[in-house]
């Protein structure tokens, strides 16, 4: 058996939700949107330099050479399924996620602590999402560095230490925005809708005020100084939760050890952990803290709409 050790980033690329497409259009045409789904990740991945290791169900798995070869890639694999989606009556979505480093590659095959980091990577990204581990992000140039968002540290099984993971940003819009150095997030002057970008999310918290939107699709909250919304209390994770713009949408992404209380202007409150559930409207988010606790510090949030 042929066996030998090669430094390459190893990425995994998944179709979200293939299980509900079964039960909603039936085997036959969901294993049809499945397979040129997935013969559409193919193509970009050998157009961007990029080997198709194996197809696993609704997921590929693959190699690049470099970092910035896997970056270009699945930047394009995400394009080229936005592209598809334009006009379709069934949109499909993929989650992306990468790693690089020492690989064993035997035969057909590659195997190794970098296909098993690159695969947790993979697993916990969302749907529309690129992420990359802080290897990844060191191993590019550095203009490709600015796509990069630090977004969280995550646990992996067998290992000591957490990895920071960052999101890529994909979109051809966005990305010659931060590659020409417009900041990633920014202080808004006044809650005016920005009709270039649509609908848009107001985050204040004591004097801090954050926009969500079309261009800065993400803010996080949490103790960390690099938080977009940074706050200060016992309760509060150090990445405790994300505002994410997807699909026209707000959703608020737990990620913390207490949970994530949210308060709507109906007076409905609800409690998230390590899930997600959409803004609208307007209310009060709370970080580990239920709103009975007199001591509760909440961030207030406002849905605009074009």
């Amino acid at each position: 058996m042929t066996q030998n050790i090669k430094k390459l980033a190893v990425l995994f690329a998944d179709i979200c939700g293939s299980t509900a497409l079964y039960d909603s259009l039936g085997d036959i045409l969901a294993r049809r949107l499945i397979s040129r789904c997935i013969a559409t990740m193919a193509g970009e991945i050998r157009a961007n330099q990029g080997v198709v290791v194996k197809t696993i169900g609704d997921e590929i798995m693959c190699t690049f050479p470099t970092a910035e070869s896997a970056l270009k890639g699945a930047c394009a694999v995400q394009r080229a399924i936005d592209k598809c989606n334009q006009g379709a009556g069934q949109p499909m979505h993929i989650r992306i996620g990468f790693h690089y480093g020492d690989v064993i590659c035997e035969e057909d095959d590659v195997f190794g602590d970098t296909a098993n980091v690159a695969a947790h990577v993979a697993k916990i990204t969302r749907a529309n999402q690129i992420m990359a581990t802080k290897t990844v992000i060191d191993a590019l140039p550095p203009d490709l560095q600015t796509l990069a968002r630090r977004i969280m540290r995550s646990d992996f099984k067998g290992k000591q230490q957490q990895f920071d993971l960052f999101m890529i940003t994909w979109g051809v819009e966005d990305m010659e925005s931060t590659r020409i150095g417009i900041p990633a997030y920014r202080k808004p002057e006044s809650a005016v809708v920005d009709n270039d970008n649509g609908s848009e999310l107001v985050l204040h918290y004591r004097d801090q005020s954050r926009m969500v939107n079309k261009r800065h699709k993400t803010a996080i909250l949490g103790r960390e100084d690099d938080c977009q919304v940074i706050v200060r209390n016992d309760f509060a994770s150090r990445q405790h939760v994300r505002i994410e713009f997807r699909l026209g949408k707000f959703y608020i992404v737990d990620q913390s050890t207490n949970g994530t209380f949210i308060r709507f202007k109906n007076g409905n409150v609800s409690n998230i952990k390590h899930d997600e559930m959409i803004l609208e409207g307007s209310g009060s988010i709370s970080l580990g803290q239920a709103f009975s606790d007199q001591t509760a510090d909440p961030v207030e949030f406002l849905v605009y709409h074009k």
